[in-house]
């Protein structure tokens, strides 16, 4: 599912697509923004948004075996809620009996 997927499913919901769409917009940019700002956004039974840090390291190229310095970074991290876990669980055994 894509961003207009997601955003027509809502627009079932809602009504109609110009309030499905700026609701979707919406909540992303609050996730976004206070990620950024170090902040985590947890939503219970779906999950966690957080930002991690990824200190400088040494890396190897696979294909010359050459080292290569990674400068330290900083990345967004999700972490799926219990709730959201056990649907896609559920999923994920529907499917495999297909």
């Amino acid at each position: 599912m894509n961003k207009k997927e997601l955003v027509d499913t809502i627009a079932g919901k809602v009504g109609d697509k110009k309030t499905a769409t700026e609701a979707v917009n919406a909540v992303l940019d609050a996730i976004q923004n206070a990620v950024a700002s170090g902040d985590k956004v947890s939503i219970t039974g779906f999950g966690a948004f957080e930002m991690v840090h990824k200190p400088a390291r040494t890396a190897r190229n696979p294909s010359t075996g050459a080292e290569i310095k990674v400068a330290e970074s900083w990345a967004p991290k999700f972490r799926p809620g219990s709730d959201f876990k056990e649907l896609v669980n559920e999923g994920g055994k529907k499917a495999a009996k297909k």
